[in-house]
């Protein structure tokens, strides 16, 4: 049985354990929605703000022509997912759910979109989504996810086009509980997204990686999505944990293991090990650096400090999944 958001093959041992018959938690975890434990319980995952912000205005839309009450979204990892909304003469809302999530500090907020009928697709940030220079904190994955709910409602109604703006109330309150001002973003949250759902924590789930990283022989340790995406394509004989910011814990966990990679975007494993890297640098944020110059010898001096603290093979990658830097590379 594989997870459908992670492509994580679940451990037999794992599915034997399961509290429920295989056909239901087969289509459970197939849905995406469920992540299955160590101990055979389930946790259910939460939906992204750009999830979120896809069913508001796809509703939006079709409400301009029709009553709808939930909508059906395509996620970026291709899983349809159905959330309830208000809509009424081209103005709908959707509340984030975050799952089994209690920190999620964006979740049960209420995203909004309201619609016009237009020659094309334009859409507009409101008030409460967050910019930095000038340009929404939309991310791409999210932006593409919302284009694709509008073209799927414009089928369905017949339109040609509209002009979708979302907002978010609350917004600009919320962005205080993140690190959005802390990279330069300001005036509310971000839009993001890439697999179109939220993962769940508890302690039990952190007991689970832990279980997984003692027990296998070669591991990656990626700090987000896109790395699970792209270590399981260049580390096809390692077994691949998300471990999202809790760097210093799951090398903690991971010291008795003799072969292990940590992997990831450059950002979140730089600031870990160099808090410092980039203070009077000019730059707000490391992607920034990477953005004006690759070679930067910034990022170089962030690898070797992410190599002294973690003591492994360390692996920054590009977000089009090419190795940006690499300490085991002896080329």
């Amino acid at each position: 049985m594989i997870d459908p958001v992670n492509n994580f093959q679940i451990p037999h041992e794992w599915v034997a354990r399961a509290k429920i018959p295989i056909e239901e938690l087969a289509r459970k975890i197939s849905s995406g929605r469920y992540v299955l434990l160590s101990g055979g319980s389930l946790l259910r995952r939460g939906y992204t703000t750009g999830t979120t912000a896809a069913a508001a205005a796809k509703a939006a839309v079709l409400s301009l022509k029709k009553n709808v009450s939930e909508i059906s979204v395509p996620t970026p990892i291709g899983i349809r997912v159905t959330l309830p909304v208000r809509a009424s003469h081209g103005k709908a809302s959707a509340i984030k759910d975050k799952g089994d999530h209690a920190s999620d500090v964006t979740g049960g907020i209420e995203i909004i979109a309201e619609a016009r009928e237009y020659g094309t697709i334009i859409i507009k940030a409101g008030a409460g989504i967050g910019s930095k220079k000038g340009i929404p904190a939309i991310n791409p994955s999210p932006m593409l996810q919302i284009v694709e709910a509008i073209k799927e409602a414009l089928a369905e109604t017949g339109l040609k086009g509209a002009h979708v703006t979302i907002s978010v109330p609350k917004g600009e309150q919320i962005a205080k509980q993140t690190l959005n001002e802390k990279i330069g973003i300001t005036g509310g949250i971000s839009i993001l997204g890439t697999t179109g759902f939220v993962e769940p924590w508890n302690e039990h789930l952190g007991e689970m990686k832990e279980e997984l990283i003692r027990n296998a022989d070669k591991i990656v340790l990626t700090t987000g999505r896109l790395g699970m995406r792209f270590s399981h394509m260049l580390f096809p004989d390692y077994t691949v944990i998300l471990i999202g910011s809790d760097i210093s814990r799951r090398l903690a966990a991971a010291k008795r293991n003799s072969d292990v990679i940590l992997c990831g975007l450059p950002g979140l494993i730089l600031k870990w090990a160099s808090p410092n890297l980039i203070k009077d640098s000019g730059y707000l944020t490391v992607q920034e650096i990477i953005d004006e110059n690759p070679g930067n010898p910034l990022i170089d001096r962030g690898l070797s400090g992410a190599v002294r603290a973690s003591g492994k093979r360390v692996v920054l990658l590009n977000r089009n999944g090419t190795i940006l830097r690499d300490s085991g590379d002896k080329r």
